[in-house]
């Protein structure tokens, strides 16, 4: 059922400590994940100094999600999931995992799709050679590719197909997403097209939280310039507070 949390009692005149963080990240046999994703924890404490903000993996890395959660005991938590969709992970692995925990649990919606994700990925292009201001023939020529994990999930695609629209509305180009598993086109199949249509200037916009494998082969496909990873840039940090923040304005999913 759902129901709202009650306020919790004032001690001293104190208010209580606000409710953990938990970025809750896929896990990578890649160690520059992990490193990515420990610096963006790093910014979201330096943003928000009075939050307690934690860690825990779906897999492959620890801390595992349950074991953090565990280490939290009964205290209330609000998980971020530091993916870019809708998807079985978001839907089923991490609700579950909160539902097996003792701790108060508030599950976030994941990071895209939002202008906060689209500035992430403007901002990575940008630094990897992407010309702001283009003029019409460059804008003639341009186009990106939008590389992104997949999934088998409807919602999944819908959801980087959002992006690719709002990163198209800021570029002013075309952009098309592709995707590294469980969905097409590839990025290879993306860039074949978008040349068939007299796009001679393609990007690949990284659309993964942290370096990994699929990353690094996405990246691989480009034919001219490829964004590094979203990382642990400031748009990003502002955009797992926000995810935070509106978790903690909703009613609260309790066990029935």
């Amino acid at each position: 059922m759902t129901a709202s949390n009650p306020p919790l009692p004032l001690h001293g005149g104190r208010r209580p400590a606000p409710p953990a963080l938990v970025l809750v990240a896929h896990g990578s046999r890649d160690p520059r994940a992990l490193d990515t994703v420990r610096l963006l924890m790093e910014r979201v404490r330096g943003l928000r100094p009075g939050v307690p903000v934690r860690l825990g993996h779906i897999e492959l890395n620890e801390p595992l999600l349950p074991d953090t959660l565990a280490a939290l005991g009964d205290a209330p938590a609000v998980l971020v999931p530091l993916l870019l969709s809708r998807g079985y992970h978001v839907k089923r692995d991490i609700p579950e995992m909160a539902a097996a925990a003792a701790a108060r649990t508030r599950v976030a919606a994941p990071l895209g799709p939002h202008p906060l994700l689209v500035e992430t990925l403007y901002a990575r292009l940008v630094e990897a050679g992407w010309r702001t201001g283009a003029d019409d023939p460059v804008r003639r020529s341009g186009a990106v590719v939008l590389a992104a994990a997949g999934s088998r999930d409807p919602d999944s695609a819908a959801d980087t197909r959002r992006t690719a629209r709002l990163l198209a509305e800021r570029l002013g180009v075309p952009v098309v997403p592709a995707y590294a598993s469980a969905a097409t086109p590839t990025v290879e199949a993306a860039v074949c097209s978008l040349t068939a249509r007299g796009r001679h200037r393609i990007a690949v916009a990284s659309c993964f939280t942290a370096p990994g494998r699929f990353a690094t082969q996405c990246a691989e496909a480009a034919p001219w310039i490829a964004s590094a990873p979203l990382g642990a840039h400031e748009a990003m940090t502002r955009l797992v507070l926000h995810r935070y923040d509106q978790a903690l304005s909703t009613p609260a999913t309790t066990a029935a």
